[in-house]
């Protein structure tokens, strides 16, 4: 078989890339190794920025967002036992964000594709990438029981940090750049309506805590734990106590949570990961093949909608004028932006966390910061300014 982009992995960002390059007639196939009841179920991020609202919105595939998902115009920073709210709008020139779940987008992502005949090939498990530095890169893959290749013009790894896509970048052509963070979230989702109209960050002395939103009956909700703690000694009751604890406020001692049936658990490390270059060849690399976040900023699915955006565009235009200055820019490109959000994540996590090394003194710089940003202007529209998204460069 043979195409223009061969995209590996189906899911937000190779779908998304997908739907663009479609849009703009270029023919694409997309590779995914799980079935489509895996992929539709994946659970991950729920915020998407203003940015990728707006660039789903474009594709045409925002119909859904539109109806059912929910926009929120700020967060609430929980501290001391006091709570402070961070405008989005009033800091940012009306920006905002939409609380709508990864699942629901690659639901519909998959529904546009098949509907409109795009290739999408689930269980297609790929084994290799040949020929990326030459003008006819191969993607190698077994499907139905059989051995297969997919000859391309361009490649895309959308496949993770564990897929074949990054490995297929020699080592001595790419460098790590990679944090690791001493501690995990307990995340839960519960059949319970949310108490709160916007997302709740808490740091207590107990620990970090974060009170999201899935649907007006649905609520996603995550405890800092030590790394390695098995979600299996974390009984419900137990993890609705510690939550209230650590939401905790002083003007308000009888605020508690809704409780409700938990549907899930599951223990998230919290680690940071960078690959440069995003490009090898005509082999390129978007979202968490390139580049992992800590959820405290909620940039992962943000960061893989804005790589494959740029990259629809720099396909776009290398058709359109033959020019390859776009894609020769891609990496360095996304970089400025990865690393933006890199930044920005690792001070959401740390200025939240309760670091098992910290003094009183580290603790007494934390609450500090957090000061700072429940009563500056400046330092509330910056963190605003990051948390709504960065616009694309044109």
């Amino acid at each position: 078989m043979r195409t223009t982009v061969g995209i590996i992995g189906g899911g937000p960002a190779g779908l998304l890339l997908g739907r663009l390059l479609d849009n703009a007639g270029i023919d694409n196939m997309v590779l995914e190794r799980r079935d489509r009841a895996y992929v539709e179920q994946r659970q991950r991020a729920g915020i998407l920025e203003q940015q990728t609202a707006d660039t789903l919105r474009a594709a045409g595939a925002g119909a859904r967002m539109d109806r059912e998902g929910l926009v929120h115009h700020g967060i609430e920073l929980r501290f001391d036992r006091g709570a402070h709210r961070v405008d989005f709008p009033s800091l940012t020139g009306g920006r905002g964000v939409v609380v709508y779940a990864q699942t629901e987008v690659v639901k519909d992502l998959i529904a546009l594709r098949l509907a409109d005949g795009g290739p999408l090939c689930f269980d297609a498990e790929v084994r290799a990438v040949e020929g990326a530095t030459s003008d006819r890169p191969v993607i190698h893959y077994r499907h139905e029981a059989e051995d297969r290749t997919l000859t391309c013009d361009y490649v895309v790894g959308c496949d993770g940090f564990h897929g074949v896509a990054r490995e297929a970048v020699p080592a001595s052509v790419r460098t790590t750049y990679e944090r690791d963070y001493p501690y995990s979230w307990l995340g839960i989702l519960a059949q319970a309506a949310p108490v709160y109209d916007e997302l709740v960050y808490a740091h207590s002395a107990r620990g970090f805590a974060l009170a999201s939103v899935r649907s007006p009956t649905v609520s996603r909700l995550y405890l800092q734990v030590p790394n390695g703690t098995d979600p299996a000694a974390w009984p419900d009751e137990r993890v609705w106590d510690e939550l209230d604890a650590r939401f905790a406020l002083d003007d308000d001692p009888a605020w508690k949570l809704e409780r409700g049936p938990v549907t899930a658990k599951a223990v998230l490390p919290m680690r940071s990961h960078v690959t440069e270059p995003m490009r090898h060849g005509r082999l390129f690399l978007a979202g968490d093949a390139a580049h992992i976040v800590p959820p405290t900023g909620a940039k992962g699915l943000n960061l893989a909608a804005a790589d494959v955006t740029v990259l629809a565009r720099a396909l776009i235009h290398r058709r359109d004028t033959g020019s390859a200055d776009l894609l020769d820019a891609y990496s360095d490109t996304c970089l400025r932006r990865v690393w933006r959000a890199e930044h920005f994540s690792y001070l959401m996590t740390t200025t939240l966390h309760t670091d098992p090394a910290h003094s009183p003194f580290d603790t007494r710089l934390q609450l500090a910061q957090l000061a700072r940003l429940a009563t500056s202007p400046h330092a509330a529209a910056d963190l605003a300014d990051n948390y709504t998204g960065l616009p694309l460069p044109r």
